[in-house]
């Protein structure tokens, strides 16, 4: 009887393993077994860190909107801001406020002014 080689599938389906795992120090690159359990917790960490990094994101950007806010007015903070936003229907993100307040301080000063005018009017005239 002739010897019968095998096919290419698993061999593929390694190589395919091994290129992504080709970073990897140590064994982690090189055994199999090993490859296979660190592609598979190289894949949950980053699942699960972009979850985190939008929550990090989300937490630097408030506050950097509210370290600029409470410089600008004593009793004014960020929490105030938002719930004046939202009063007036504004579409402003916390990203662009956070751009905002970094790069033009005195434009977001202006916003933030507005805003605070507006409110207080409508509720000094009873309209809310």
């Amino acid at each position: 009887m002739t010897r019968i080689k095998r096919g290419y599938i698993a061999r593929r389906r390694r190589t395919k393993i091994r290129l992504f795992a080709s970073s990897f120090r140590g064994s982690h690159s090189r055994l199999t077994r090993t490859i296979t359990q660190q592609k598979i917790r190289a894949l949950v960490s980053a699942h699960r860190d972009r979850d985190k990094q939008k929550r990090n994101f989300r937490r630097l950007w408030i506050t950097r909107i509210n370290a600029v806010i409470r410089e600008g007015g004593v009793s004014y903070s960020y929490s105030k801001l938002i719930h004046d936003l939202y009063k007036r229907r504004l579409p402003l993100n916390r990203k662009i406020l956070a751009q905002i307040a970094i790069s033009n301080r005195s434009c977001f000063y202006m916003i933030s002014n507005e805003i605070r005018k507006e409110v207080d009017w409508k509720e000094y005239a009873g309209i809310i």
